[in-house]
């Protein structure tokens, strides 16, 4: 089903303009509060804080990618005490299994000698997964996320097992040491709705970090959501009206930045582009940062802000661009400035 028609749809179930500002109005303060109860913790990163809020939101998976030390962990344990979510970690590392992570199945004897197979769930049975340092694990055990993060169920000994709703996976990576990492498919990549590039602080966050984390006592979030509240705000916004506009934008941009579409630049520097999954994160993120930032409906700002995180991590270079010194993001930042 199409984005209009679906919209078309949501006003034929009967939600009028005037409830869906009172639910847009809840739902922004819901948010508010979900913002302050993670800046008790977290210090500056507002732009790090917002998109990774956003694609929880969206009702996706994001990939935050930052050296050690910048509270990556910190974040996402954070997010899942303030959405009120069950949060589970999984430390990747080389000799990690894919049944680490999906669980397995273990024989039983009852009193009378019968054996059966129980299902014992893994830690992926939770709805806010913490896949930290993903790219140490052996691309094995990274293929066990692939089902899980599209289809929402695992299968194991020929059992389907569905996991809880609303579920998503935020994962951590150091972009610096490749030694004993393996880096992550692409159609593993193409799962997460955005890459996160965690930087540095501010002077005046890193002040405050070492004033306030040094003391006896540290700043802890307080739970301000349920599992249930979550879902009702992500269902809202796939609700939320998309100006046709924006829908253009979208489409322009995503396809402009595949080569063979007549745009000489990109055939010499990209080597292949984002697909459709990519127009999908980016009207999705486009209605959530659009509620977070308190406004009913996307613009082509939206889009501008967004194609960035949602496009780099689902385009290669070519070697001519990487022997030119063009990164991604170069690309990116052009296509987004031709953007009307």
């Amino acid at each position: 089903m199409s984005i209009i028609a679906r919209d078309q749809n949501a006003s034929i179930q009967g939600v009028s303009d005037r409830e869906m500002v009172a639910e847009a109005e809840a739902a922004l303060a819901d948010i508010a509060r979900v913002r302050e109860s993670v800046g008790r913790v977290i210090f500056g990163q507002e732009s790090v804080i917002e998109r990774s809020l956003v694609a929880i939101l969206a009702g996706g998976h994001a990939l935050l990618v930052g050296v050690p030390g910048l509270a990556k962990t910190k974040l996402v344990d954070t997010l899942g005490i303030a959405l009120g979510l069950d949060t589970r970690r999984v430390q990747f590392t080389p000799d990690l299994m894919p049944s680490d992570i999906l669980g397995s199945e273990v024989m039983e004897q009852d009193e009378t000698g019968r054996r059966s197979f129980r299902f014992i769930p893994g830690p992926i049975f939770a709805q806010l997964l913490m896949a930290d340092e993903i790219n140490r694990a052996s691309p094995r055990t990274q293929s066990a996320l692939l089902q899980s993060m599209q289809e929402y169920h695992v299968t194991v000994a020929g059992q389907r097992h569905d996991l809880p709703a609303p579920f998503h996976v935020l994962a951590t990576q150091n972009p610096l040491e490749q030694e004993g990492t393996y880096p992550l498919p692409e159609a593993q990549l193409d799962r997460f709705l955005m890459q996160v590039d965690v930087l540095y602080p501010e002077l005046d966050a890193e002040r405050r970090i070492l004033i306030e984390t040094t003391g006896v006592t540290d700043a802890h979030a307080t739970p301000v959501l349920t599992p249930e509240r979550l879902r009702e705000i992500q269902l809202l916004i796939r609700r939320m009206p998309v100006p046709e506009s924006v829908v253009e934008s979208i489409l322009t941009l995503v396809r402009s930045a595949r080569p063979g579409h007549g745009n000489a630049e990109i055939d010499r520097h990209v080597s292949w582009g984002p697909g459709p999954r990519a127009s999908q994160a980016l009207t999705l993120c486009a209605r959530a940062r659009a509620l977070y930032d308190g406004r009913l409906a996307p613009s082509v700002d939206d889009v501008r802000a967004l194609a960035e995180p949602i496009l780099q991590h689902r385009m290669a270079l070519t070697f001519a661009a990487r022997a030119e010194g063009t990164s991604v993001r170069d690309v990116i930042a052009g296509l987004v400035k031709d953007l009307k």
